[in-house]
């Protein structure tokens, strides 16, 4: 086994235990779509095709996490090589700051067109189609369509975040794109309870149609037509021309090695980097007292919020970054930032590196195929603006621009913004260990190092690594933390100088999932005990 845990011990509370199996295996956070993508693997497709079949299923059953018109990346490890996508899409070429400066902003909006940015995820699913599937997507996506032509029953925390982001958009957009998004996203304008059956024609119809043309009709096609007609219509960004010139991109994955395990993340303009960077300030650090004990936590908590600030600042499209990813990644930078944590929390500033609602999901064959893979409309429902009748979502991941003109980050023409959803894949000595990920915005690199760590340093099985209580910066010496942790730990925390929030709900401290493949082949599953989530196995 490459990695050791005692698949027996269970030291926090959870609904779940580990789950294994040989033939194959998919992790997600909704039950139907994990079970829609371990069918697609019954039927002769592999561990990519179930991939994609159940990131279809995601839009139709999670529809405030992900959409056709969002992003996505992607970790596959086939043949014994791992392979990077980036499935990002750039700004339009007609938004700049001078156009938003003379509409009237002073910095990016959250919501409309000026925050929508070219879909990438629909690409990507054409792209490792292509490359590595085995069935065509009329076939992969036949589970989507039936359950947005069907119905489908919603489950519970994806109804609890329904009715959260129902009133977030009808506060914050405009009331005629509200209307055209209530038309189609809710029932009798209001949102679903738990249990209550959904249907989505429109959205039916849009991905039979991405199947039947291999995804061309969204970039090349009918669907690029009126995505175009509708954005002149309404006052949007975005033009087919933006769309025809778009592909996804197969990228070299980025790595450290972290106690003689290979972290592999996705190349910026995604922030992956930020874990990488702080598991080399965390390398040299003693963590021997445990996940528990206070400094061991404010160690992690120093390390992170020294490599965010430095993801912050020089993370964007690879092509307008002035720090390169192997100065980032350095030893002798890590141990420059490292010389910075002390006993007392700080407020993070960047360094100087030069030398000179999200969902996640896995899936992992019989044959050694894997997959780690992301996909995302940034806010809960994007932009809040929808193609009438298509199920089609603009996501607002503009919104991760600056406006600041001195900024790396800053929104041009035909550039691709800070990226905020990140896959992960873990190996050692050349060979798989499997895919691993962890959703949920700004917490998606502390996600992926307090699960690596709990499963490297602290020695737990997967499934205590996801159950275990989390913590998140949230900026400045603001820490938010789970009420698992002793009220010692936060008391001593306190005194450290972190401002300590306790919140009421768990429902922003990320959704992941883990798949390991020991020796001999046996599949290893664990999922998320924060959401619905599901370990579908055969």
């Amino acid at each position: 086994m490459n990695i050791s845990f005692d698949p027996l011990r269970y030291r926090y509370p959870s609904r779940r235990s580990l789950v294994y199996g040989r033939r194959g295996m998919v992790c997600t956070s909704q039950p139907l779509a994990a079970q829609a993508g371990l069918d697609i693997l019954k039927e002769g497709g592999n561990a990519f095709d179930a991939a994609l079949a159940t990131a279809a299923c995601l839009t139709v059953v999670e529809p405030m996490s992900c959409n056709m018109g969002g992003d996505g990346f992607a970790l596959i490890w086939h043949e014994g090589k791992l392979y990077g996508l980036n499935a990002s899409g750039p700004a339009p070429a007609l938004l700049s700051v001078d156009a938003l400066k003379q509409a009237g902003y002073k910095e990016m909006p959250k919501f409309g067109w000026e925050a929508v940015t070219v879909p990438g995820v629909t690409s990507g699913w054409a792209e490792i189609n292509k490359r590595f599937g085995k069935l065509p997507l009329t076939e992969i996506f036949a589970p989507a369509i039936s359950y947005a032509e069907e119905g489908f029953p919603v489950s519970p925390t994806i109804s609890a975040l329904w009715k959260r982001d129902f009133q977030v958009l009808k506060d914050n957009t405009d009331p005629e794109f509200f209307r055209l998004w209530a038309a189609d996203f809710s029932l009798d304008g209001r949102p679903p309870a738990a249990g209550e059956v959904v249907r989505f024609p429109g959205m039916a119809k849009t991905l039979r149609e991405l199947a039947a043309t291999n995804c061309e009709s969204f970039y090349r096609g009918d669907l690029a037509d009126r995505m175009d007609a509708y954005s002149k219509e309404t006052g949007g960004y975005l033009r087919k021309e933006d769309l025809a010139s778009y592909r996804a991109q197969w990228v070299e994955p980025i790595t450290t090695n972290y106690k003689g395990y290979d972290v592999w993340e996705i190349p910026p303009n995604g922030h992956g980097i930020v874990v990488l960077m702080a598991l080399n300030i965390l390398e040299t650090m003693d963590v021997t007292k445990g996940r528990e004990d206070a400094d061991v936590i404010h160690r992690q908590m120093e390390a992170l919020k020294l490599a965010f600030s430095d993801g912050k600042r020089y993370v964007t499209d690879p092509a307008y970054m002035k720090p390169t990813v192997e100065q980032l990644l350095s030893r002798d930078y890590a141990a420059k930032r490292r010389e910075l944590i002390g006993s007392e929390a700080m407020d993070p500033k960047p360094g100087t590196p030069y030398c000179g609602d999200t969902i996640y999901l896995n899936a992992a064959d019989g044959d050694g195929n894997m997959i780690s893979y992301i996909q995302s409309i940034y806010c809960p429902f994007g932009s809040g603006i929808t193609l009438p009748g298509t199920g089609i979502l603009f996501q607002n991941r503009g919104h991760n621009f600056t406006m600041d003109e001195t900024m790396e980050n800053c929104v041009a023409p035909r550039k691709k913004p800070y990226h905020t959803i990140i896959p992960g894949f873990l190996s050692k000595d050349g060979q798989a260990i499997g895919p691993f990920g962890v959703m949920g915005g700004f917490m998606q690199p502390q996600g992926h190092v307090q699960v690596l760590m709990n499963m490297i340093d602290f020695h737990m099985n997967p499934q205590e690594a996801l159950d275990a209580p989390r913590w998140m910066w949230t900026g400045g010496k603001d820490i938010s933390i789970e009420p698992g942790f002793g009220a010692d730990t936060i008391y001593k925390l306190t005194r450290m100088g972190h401002n300590m929030n306790i919140p009421n709900n768990n429902l922003s401290f990320g959704r992941g999932q883990i798949i390991i493949r020991n020796e001999d082949g046996t599949l290893c599953g664990a999922t998320e005990p924060r959401t619905d989530g599901t370990v579908a196995v055969w």
